[in-house]
């Protein structure tokens, strides 16, 4: 996949849309009764990344304040969606251990794996950070994912909604009416090329989590280090 023409197309279509007014908002971000969880390998990426991304959220904000914005704790790339969230998903029916062995015999050899996010692009439900994987590390480690867990018995719903190829993070959800919708464009266009960083992923993360991966439903499984 060509990420630079991917992130374009889906910008492009996904800009005409919500100029259209015909975006998505997601009414469970602020419900109590959302039961979907599942576990995900994700990449947290380092602060000085994180903090140039609230740079611009900030800025959104001032826009559009009432919409879903990601804090610092939310931020990642997911690497692979091991159980997409699903309603009343039970942790405890899960034998973590095998999970952890089965993704620890998966990325060997990882140590070189770098991240680039440069740019934003958007869907019709959501704003996201461009990422480009600035080697082949990240594609070999989902491949090997793919590979293993296929000969295990373990729960899993690897590339079940798509396969996952990208590296983007997502920062911002439409939770409500768009109040300035056209300051909001605008304001996308500006960083639609801004670098936010590059770095060395040090460690992946197997978390519990909720889909929007807020703080307070997050379980840290396990951390493997690169």
């Amino acid at each position: 996949m060509n990420l630079e023409s991917h992130y374009k197309n889906l910008y492009k279509t996904s800009r005409q849309k919500i100029l259209n007014n015909d975006y998505q908002i997601d009414d469970l971000i602020d419900s109590k009764n959302d039961q979907r969880f599942g576990i995900t390998l994700i990449i947290r990426p380092p602060l000085e990344v994180k903090n140039e991304i609230q740079q611009f959220l900030n800025k959104l904000k001032i826009i559009e304040p009432n919409q879903y914005y990601y804090s610092n704790t939310g931020i990642h790339i997911t690497v692979m969606s091991i159980i997409s969230c699903y309603n009343c998903f039970a942790l405890e029916k899960a034998n973590i251990s095998e999970y952890i062995e089965t993704i620890n015999n998966s990325i060997t050899n990882s140590s070189k794996l770098e991240i680039k996010f440069k740019g934003i692009t958007a869907s019709p439900s959501c704003i996201m950070t461009q990422g480009f994987p600035l080697n082949q590390a990240l594609k070999t480690i989902r491949n090997n994912l793919r590979k293993n867990f296929k000969n295990t018995t373990l729960e899993q719903s690897l590339d079940k909604r798509y396969a996952i190829q990208t590296a983007h993070s997502t920062v911002f959800r439409f939770k409500e009416k768009l109040e300035k919708r056209a300051d909001l464009l605008k304001a996308l266009e500006d960083y639609r090329y801004y670098d936010f960083g590059s770095f060395k992923v040090k460690s992946l993360e197997l978390v519990y989590n909720d889909w929007y991966q807020k703080k307070e439903h997050v379980k840290n499984l396990f951390e493997f280090h690169l």
